[in-house]
């Protein structure tokens, strides 16, 4: 088996990426380096995940091999004669030229070539030269700025406390920084998603807070959308202003020329937009925004009419699903496999005790790395739970279910972490929206918050279950990947206190999360989240009742015509 679990999964994580990347972007209209420079980073962060419990399998059968080394007791079931081969098993060489082509190639992606990349997609210069020089010059003041402060501090520290720094050394301090800036970010993203995840699949169980939490969404798209349509006729009006006025023999006509052809070939809006100005339209934040908000309110009307359609069935004594609109549900899968009798077994009987029954073992997979992040720095005794399962696995060698826990756990907490950066929204300057529309800026960024918090997010997990020695303190052999660390004792008041005791605040961002904290302050500055006890979400539940409705109406006109052209064709 060696290296060939290597082979499986660094295949089975590309298309896992590549999936995603299609998901949330666009990969025939997006440019071709803003898709392979997200793709390459949402890859390589998931091949760290999943290689992860591999290495740390491979470490514990050197730990084996290392005590029968040193130690000459006879052999027992937990203290073997001859060291059993993982059926995971790597080279060690193998694995530490992996880590730091994976870990290395992260960090060139994250802190030069993705910020470039964003500078240069936002750039709105209108050659590459231009585009390059603008990335250039904002990327230089940028760390221009971080460079400045880093040499100011090295020479502090070098003279104040007489350090001889090696290369080796630099290299250490430049991983703990980012790796300290990642963990910063890491405990904030992790507090929420430890609460907001499994409440998420407890509460989806609920009908009725699924379907007005769906209203709510609703109100607050039609809004949403209304202000992206006039914001795209006031960009059309200017646009039609500009074109009128730029004469054929004017310098800056060759501009507009290159917006009028490049909205031409990429764009498609409805006949209104274009009474000014037939060619008129510009490639821009508004034009992102606008498709997005058509897009996302399509879906949540096709979700609102579902929640009402299972409402509706749960109430009928036949054991039948009815669709409001028939004619969007065709097809074979529908016709032979999901039928209406399994679509209602499965809406109104199995999905409500499913969804509990997950949410309650996630509920309880949070509550253990809560309780671990606030106690793995205790060695003796040993509290974290992680740290207890693998030591128990470790004393007998039973590599499947080391990694089998290692896999869970630290699948979980990157759910937790990176599904709340696909939530996370800042106004629109940073938004992942699903269906293809997200933009180019928000695609890279994403890559870059990944990189950055992936080391650090692994590292903790290590020091959950004892296996980084620059936080237990523990003599015994390192995983590869902590090994392209460094030591991390060259900055002991890094490693023995902000390592230790910064995740335990974990708890407190969890405890603020489930108390809604966060929501009710967004509520306050004008930003509306859905809360059940608040008045202004009743108001826009209603508001959304009340759209849906009207949109209902609408939707059942167009098919009762698209009924009637049917029947008219057949007995024609």
């Amino acid at each position: 088996m060696s290296g060939a679990a290597l082979a499986v999964v660094v295949v089975v994580v590309f298309f896992l990426a590549l999936y995603l990347l299609q998901r949330y972007g666009d990969l025939w209209k997006q440019q071709r380096l803003v898709l392979f420079g997200t793709l390459l980073s949402w890859y390589l962060c998931f091949l760290i995940v999943f290689i992860l419990p591999l290495d740390v399998s491979m470490t514990v059968y050197n730990q084996c091999n290392s005590n029968i080394t040193n130690n000459t007791t006879p052999a027992t079931p937990t203290n073997p004669s001859k060291c059993e081969e993982p059926w995971t098993y790597i080279p060690n060489e193998t694995l530490r030229v992996f880590w730091r082509v994976v870990y290395w190639t992260s960090q060139f992606l994250t802190w030069l070539l993705l910020p470039f990349m964003q500078s240069y997609a936002r750039s709105g210069a209108f050659s590459v030269v231009g585009k390059i020089k603008t990335a250039l010059i904002e990327n230089a003041l940028y760390y221009g700025t971080y460079l400045l402060i880093f040499i100011a501090l090295l020479i502090y520290v070098a003279v104040q406390l007489k350090w001889k720094l090696t290369w080796a050394d630099l290299q250490t301090i430049g991983i703990t920084a980012a790796n300290t800036w990642g963990l910063f970010l890491l405990v904030l993203l992790l507090g929420y998603g430890l609460v907001e995840i499994p409440r998420s699949y407890w509460l989806s169980s609920s009908h009725d807070y699924m379907l007005s939490k769906s209203y709510f969404k609703v109100a607050k798209m039609a809004n949403e959308k209304a202000e992206a349509d006039e914001k795209l006729a006031d960009v059309m009006e200017e646009v039609a202003g500009i074109h009128a006025s730029v004469r054929q023999n004017h310098f800056l006509r060759k501009y507009v020329d290159i917006i009028l052809t490049k909205v031409r070939n990429q764009t498609k809006f409805h006949k209104q937009f274009f009474s000014s100005c037939v060619h008129c339209c510009i490639f821009s934040f508004a034009v992102q925004r606008h498709n997005q908000t058509q897009v996302q309110w399509f879906i949540l009307l096709e979700q609102a009419f579902h929640l009402e359609d299972v409402a509706k069935s749960r109430n009928s004594s036949l054991r039948h699903f009815t669709h409001s609109f028939p004619l969007a549900h065709r097809g074979w899968i529908r016709r032979f496999i999901y039928t209406p009798t399994v679509e209602w077994f499965w809406e109104c009987v199995l999905r409500q005790g499913l969804c509990r029954l997950l949410a309650v073992l996630l509920c309880l997979l949070s509550a253990a790395v809560i309780w671990s992040e606030c106690t793995f720095f205790s060695t003796h005794p040993v509290l974290s739970l992680f740290a207890v399962f693998i030591q128990l696995a470790e004393k007998w060698y039973n590599y499947h279910c080391i990694e089998m826990v290692c896999f869970v756990v630290i699948l979980f907490m990157c759910v937790c972490v990176y599904s709340t950066v696909f939530r996370i929204r800042f106004f629109n300057y940073y938004y992942l929206v699903p269906h293809h529309q997200t933009d180019a800026y928000s695609l890279l960024f994403s890559g870059m918050l990944f990189c950055r918090l992936t080391p650090p997010l692994c590292l903790n997990f290590l020091g959950m279950i004892h296996m980084d020695s620059a936080i237990s303190h523990k003599d015994r052999v390192q995983t590869s990947y902590t090994s392209i660390m460094g030591s991390m004792q060259l900055l002991s008041f890094i490693s023995d206190g902000f390592y230790i005791y910064y995740p335990m605040l974990v708890l407190l961002l969890c405890f603020a999360t489930y108390c809604n904290l966060g929501s009710r302050c967004l509520n306050l500055l004008g930003f509306h989240q859905y809360i059940t006890d608040d008045d202004l979400t009743s108001d826009l539940v209603d508001e959304g009742r009340e759209l849906i409705k009207r949109e209902r109406r609408k939707r059942q006109r167009a098919e009762d015509g698209e009924n009637r052209r049917w029947v008219d064709i057949f007995f024609l």
